[in-house]
């Protein structure tokens, strides 16, 4: 049962899988290493590894949001290693022989691997939606380290304001959000909302075809010396003073829970 961006990156992975295929039935094999390179430096790097680091590092053990990322990473790789075979073939097979379970001997006796599952379209258009949204809230956090405003994505604060039907939508993910986004905070409101003047900083674009901005800020938030995330309630636990409550529960408590990023 993986979550959402884990199901994404199978997804992901299962569409470049057929064009990879494809392309090595034509003897395209320039393509298959700029598919390979386009899916590592864009899909993994930018996104999925640079987003699921925080489960993998700050979670517990046995927490399902742990488990699902290593259950995606398990079935990336699985397809990856066959999908370099022919052209990194010691590589492949050095990676061949380092992962679990039973195996053919050799990688190049194996064939594709086939658990890879696609998602139905609705929910491919909604992790676009938020991938395009995450896109420009990147970019708008990058001007702002630039300036000197903020240091990092995590030190910032993001109002997202868009049409009431999107705030309504995308409020299904509640404050997890704010890990897609690489933020300590990140709130939705309507674009129609009074704007709170103590934000610095306002990139207006357009969203689906409806106006929307994004409001940046820098947090004015401790930061939990476990997680990086600059948050309120660093402290608010008398024995762990330097850490958040999120952190706490995760250290000695029964863990958070994450249903989607």
């Amino acid at each position: 049962d993986l979550m959402l961006l884990d199901q994404w990156i199978v997804h992901r992975a299962h569409e470049l899988q057929e064009r990879i295929k494809a392309s090595y039935a034509d003897y395209d094999f320039s393509a298959v290493v700029q598919a390979v390179q386009n899916f590592c430096t864009n899909d993994l790097g930018a996104l999925y590894l640079d987003v699921t680091k925080d489960r993998l590092y700050t979670m517990q053990e046995n927490r399902r949001g742990r488990r699902s990322a290593q259950s995606a990473m398990f079935h990336v790789v699985e397809a990856m290693v066959l999908w370099i075979a022919p052209i990194l073939s010691f590589t492949g097979d050095e990676i061949w022989g380092c992962m679990p379970g039973a195996r053919d001997s050799n990688v190049l006796f194996a064939i594709w691997y086939d658990r890879l599952e696609s998602l139905p379209s609705e929910i491919v258009n909604l992790m676009q939606e938020l991938l395009e949204l995450r896109a420009k809230v990147i970019g708008d956090m990058e001007v702002h380290r630039n300036d000197g405003m903020i240091g990092s994505g995590l030190q910032a604060e993001v109002r997202l304001c868009l049409n009431q039907g999107t705030v309504d939508r995308l409020g299904t993910f509640g404050d997890e959000l704010r890990f897609l986004f690489l933020t300590s905070k990140l709130d939705l409101a309507p674009f129609s909302s009074p704007r709170d003047l103590s934000f610095n900083g306002l990139l207006p674009f357009r969203h689906r075809d409806n106006d929307a901005r994004i409001e940046t800020r820098s947090s004015n938030s401790p930061k939990c010396i476990r997680c990086w995330h600059y948050r309120a309630d660093v402290g608010a636990n008398a024995e762990h003073p330097e850490i958040c409550l999120r952190c706490v529960s995760n250290v000695e408590g029964p863990g958070e829970e994450r249903k989607w990023f």
